[in-house]
């Protein structure tokens, strides 16, 4: 919920570094091209990239296409996309063209929202506030607090790791993957089933049922037993009754039997290549926005379910209250409305941020812990490190406990970074630009968070760290090459330059991807390699699951339902403007394949 902030589209990324004249280049075309030619290279020098673009954007994209009936749009296979070069950080997009060696190699995944559909802590009814032409459309924060295909997201999850496991490597390098991660909101509603099924997803060869509560009959909105036609009705609609908004606005298809079929159990297929984890904020607060504390906990194991707004309050008052992260402002909407009963289920409890932790060391997969070690249990935190050939891998821990759905860290974990940082140098910046020694032999820095640098902002709480105060922190260290993450649910690449007057140029790379659980449903493969130049590239790959374009009649396949599932996505009505126009969730072509040139901090491939 809320989980959709600050967006900014092409025009901040010209601010950035392309600049206007830039714009215009990549509008006609002249910037975007394969990030080498393609005749084949001479012994010694530049190998032909890409080598293994199958089953990438590089090979294939999908669009949605012409509107049809009330606007809706059905999903169609497009022309591959080549790597887009961006030499922001060094002042411009050429590079040299020595002979380039393949560091590392990984699959980000981020914002699975894997989610119990028929919880009685969700609160799907604050959704309406947020639909075209409600009052408080443009201000509510609820826009995902109910999406119509969002009990298909094991599915989606699954489809995704098919496209994952079906790479041949790196799509641009070939280089076989040296590990996943999946850069937070794991889940919806730091729900024990909910994480379970997570990590069961990703480990592979479990048994999926996604499903709770009474396993012979849909409870949650939508179904048969509680028309409101602010809901989707897949099954269509009652006698006497009308069509739900969704279909009599928007073109919303029938599909009889959906409600059963999405509860269906399925085997897992699991990731090939070990897997990472980091903490975000729907991991560790209730639709990603206040803590579980009192009454939240029972509502979501008990057996009422609200369905609809409460009447007689001062709904206004009560929702800037939500907003702002109370969780008694949460516990009224959960306790006041109108309800429906529900099977009472102990699997929907609520976990601490200790339990989340505790149970990634019930595994099947590797590593065991998925990042987290002993001494994350012992003190009760859930960010870590680890190496990976000659790059570091830094997991922060962005949520705030104290609520709201934006992020920051701790002071402890601020010192635990700063000290991370020093131990992978050999020397850095001080706080005014000029070199000290560090603590340790040099290593590539690639930071993992869920919230990025603008969305950590979130304060709220004592002696709380924000995302300028942590972007300012690793400008000093050369080595910091790249920062990974999600939240947002777009698409985003964006540089940061060290300041002027430092005693080196350069920066780092903020690297953003889209949700699985919104269109454009996708992740990304991240290959670093070493250009033997001086300069290192950071490739980014965009992949879609394996799902086909369209859907059967009848869906009852996990690829078949997540193939549904991105296809009522791109139709979500609550797209603002920019997204409608510009389908601003996949980004730009400055934000999807690109290749990224760093200034290389010390002699990388010796």
């Amino acid at each position: 919920m809320g989980d959709e902030p600050k967006h900014d589209g092409i025009t901040r990324r010209q601010a950035l570094g392309l600049g206007a004249a830039a714009a215009g280049a990549v509008a006609a075309g002249a910037l975007l091209r394969p990030s080498v030619a393609d005749a084949d290279p001479a012994p010694g020098t530049v190998p032909a990239f890409p080598v293994a673009p199958a089953g990438s954007t590089l090979d294939r994209t999908l669009l949605h296409g012409t509107p049809g009936t009330l606007g809706y749009r059905r999903i169609v296979p497009g022309p591959g996309e080549p790597s887009l070069v961006r030499g922001d950080l060094l002042g411009g997009a050429a590079r040299g063209t020595g002979s380039r060696t393949a560091l590392a190699a990984f699959a980000q995944l981020t914002d699975m929202h894997v989610l119990d559909a028929q919880s009685p802590a969700r609160v799907e009814f604050l959704d309406r506030l947020n639909d075209p032409g409600s009052p408080l459309a443009s201000t509510a924060p609820f826009a995902s607090a109910y999406r119509p295909w969002e009990m298909l997201t094991a599915q989606v999850a699954e489809a995704m790791v098919a496209a994952i496991n079906g790479l041949a490597g790196g799509p641009v390098t070939g280089r076989a993957l040296d590990f996943a991660i999946t850069t937070g909101d794991n889940v919806d509603n730091t729900q024990w089933n909910e994480l379970r099924a997570q990590i069961d997803l990703l480990d592979g060869g479990r048994t999926i049922r996604p499903d709770s509560g009474n396993p012979a009959k849909w409870e949650g909105v939508g179904g048969k037993d509680d028309y409101d036609t602010a809901y989707w009705h897949p099954d269509g609609t009652p006698p006497l009754g009308q069509a739900d908004n969704y279909r009599a606005k928007y073109g919303y298809p029938t599909v009889p039997g959906l409600l059963d079929a999405c509860r269906q159990p399925f085997t897992s297929t699991g990731l090939k290549v070990p897997w990472y984890s980091v903490f975000g904020n729907h991991d560790g607060l209730v639709q990603g926005t206040v803590p579980s504390l009192g009454v939240i906990g029972a509502v979501a194991t008990g057996g009422l379910k609200v369905t609809g707004l409460p009447l007689g309050l001062d709904l206004q008052g009560l929702l800037a209250r939500l907003g702002q992260g109370d969780p008694e402002a949460l516990a009224l909407l959960l306790t006041l409305g109108p309800v429906k009963l529900v099977t009472p289920d102990a699997n929907r409890r609520m976990l601490t941020l200790q339990q989340t932790v505790a149970e990634y060391f019930t595994t099947t997969g590797t590593p065991v812990g998925h990042g987290y070690t002993q001494a994350n249990l012992d003190a009760g935190t859930a960010y870590y490190a680890f190496d990976k050939g000659s790059v570091r891998a830094i997991s922060l821990d962005t949520c705030n406990p104290n609520g709201y759905d934006d992020g920051s860290i701790d002071r402890a974990q601020f010192d635990w970074l700063t000290s991370e940082l020093v131990a992978s140098s050999s020397r850095y910046l001080d706080t005014n630009g000029n070199w000290t020694a560090g603590g340790g032999d040099d290593r590539l820095v690639v930071i993992f968070s869920h919230h990025t640098i603008d969305t950590m902002e979130n304060v709220i709480g004592v002696d709380r760290v924000d995302g300028t105060t942590v972007r300012d922190l690793l400008l000093r260290f050369p080595n910091v090459v790249a920062w990974v993450n999600g939240h947002t649910h777009h698409n985003s690449v964006q540089p940061h330059a060290r300041p002027a007057g430092a005693a080196v140029g350069g920066g780092f790379w903020e690297i953003n991807t889209a949700a699985h659980v919104d269109w454009p449903q996708q992740s990304r493969i991240v290959e670093l390699v070493d250009n033997g130049d001086g300069t290192l590239s950071i490739f980014g790959t965009i992949i879609d699951h394996a799902a086909p374009s369209a859907w059967p009649a009848n869906p009852s396949a996990p690829l078949e339902l997540a193939a549904l599932s991105r296809e009522l996505a791109v139709n979500d009505p609550q797209r603002d403007a920019e997204t409608a126009t510009l389908d601003g969730k996949r980004g730009t072509v400055l934000d999807r394949n690109v290749e990224l040139l760093v200034r290389a901090p010390f002699p990388v491939s010796a």
